[in-house]
C-alpha cells in the first residue's frame, strides 16, 4: 500500500476512535481566527488534539493551536482546524496536506480556507478581505507528486475550477448581507518563512497575483484532487514588500488580524450558513 495513504488511514482510524462526528464543512483557521472555535458561533461536540492522533504532524507556527474542533455552526456540522501545517515548518508536502485529506475522509465535502496575506492588488489596505477566485503555487511542490492515491482521485486532476463558483457566490451573499466590503483576486503561495523581496513581489504581480502568503494553495490542490469543493477568504494583514514602505514583521500581521477578527468571524459564520446549502 502507498505509505502516504497508509499513514492517512492510520490517522483517520485514530480520530474515529475518539469521535464519530461526521462533518459537512472543513474550516481552516488562519491568523487572527485562532479562537473562533471558542466563540458563541460554534457549538462544540468534540475536541481532538493533534498530539493524540497517531502519526499526525504538529503545527509549530506562532498563534496556531494544534487541534481539531468538531461541532456545529448555525446547525451545520463542521470540523475546525486550529493550527494548520505549513511547508516552511520542514514537513514533507504530503504531511502539509494530510489534515485536508483527513477531514475529507471524515466526511467533509466543503473545504473553507482562511489565511492572512500580503496585499499586492492596487488599492488594497491592511484589514481588507479578499475572496480567492484562483491561485498560483510558486516554488511549492505539488502535493500530488509521487505515486497517485487512486482511492482519493485521478492521476491528472483538472484544476480549472479549484474555487467553486457557487461557493464564491455564497461568500459574496454573506458579505453583502453583513455589509462587509469584499475584494476579489488571485492568491499566490510561496514557501516562506521569510517575507518576499520587493523583486519577488514584482514577479508575483507580473504573474497575476493579488495577494501573497505561505499556505492555502497546496491545500486547495489536495482537496480538489479528492473531490472536495473549495472556497477561500484571505485577510490582507499588510501590504507586500516594496508596496509597504516599512519592513514587514509578524507582529504587524498579527495585530491587523486581531483588529479585524470580529468582522472576519462574522463573515465566516455567515458564509458557512450560506454555502452549506450551495454545496449540497
Amino acid at each position: 500500500m502507498n505509505k502516504v495513504y497508509e499513514k492517512l488511514l492510520q490517522c483517520c482510524e485514530s480520530v474515529k476512535k475518539k469521535t464519530d462526528f461526521r462533518p459537512e464543512v472543513a474550516l481552516i483557521l488562519g491568523s487572527g481566527l485562532g479562537d473562533y472555535a471558542e466563540g458563541e458561533d460554534v457549538r462544540v461536540e468534540a475536541v481532538v488534539d493533534y498530539h493524540d492522533i497517531d502519526g499526525f504532524p504538529v503545527s509549530t507556527a506562532p498563534g496556531h493551536k494544534g487541534r481539531f474542533i468538531f461541532g456545529y455552526v448555525r446547525e451545520v456540522p463542521v470540523v475546525i482546524m486550529q493550527g494548520r501545517i505549513h511547508y516552511y515548518e520542514g514537513y514533507p508536502i504530503s504531511d502539509v496536506v494530510l489534515p485536508i485529506r483527513l477531514m475529507g475522509m471524515l466526511g467533509a465535502k466543503i473545504l473553507f480556507l482562511t489565511n492572512a496575506s500580503g496585499g499586492i492588488q492596487d488599492g488594497m489596505q491592511a484589514g481588507d478581505f479578499m475572496l480567492i477566485t484562483d491561485q498560483i503555487s510558486d516554488f511549492v511542490p505539488s502535493p500530488l507528486v509521487g505515486e497517485n492515491m487512486d482511492e482519493l482521485g485521478v492521476r491528472f486532476p483538472d484544476m480549472s475550477h479549484i474555487y467553486r463558483e457557487e461557493l464564491q457566490d455564497a461568500v459574496r451573499t454573506a458579505a453583502g448581507r453583513l455589509g462587509i466590503p469584499l475584494k476579489e483576486g488571485v492568491y499566490i503561495q510561496l514557501t516562506g518563512p521569510n517575507y518576499e523581496s520587493p523583486a519577488e513581489i514584482r514577479m508575483c504581480r507580473a504573474l497575476g497575483a493579488d495577494a501573497v502568503g505561505m499556505s492555502t494553495a497546496c491545500e486547495a490542490v489536495a482537496a480538489n484532487h479528492m473531490g472536495m469543493q473549495v472556497c477561500g477568504i484571505s485577510c490582507v494583514s499588510n501590504l507586500a514588500a516594496g508596496i509597504a514602505k516599512h519592513p514587514l514583521t509578524h507582529k504587524e500581521v498579527q495585530e491587523t488580524a486581531d483588529r479585524v477578527a470580529p468582522v472576519f468571524k462574522a463573515l465566516v459564520t455567515e458564509s458557512i450558513a450560506e454555502m452549506a446549502g450551495a454545496g449540497r
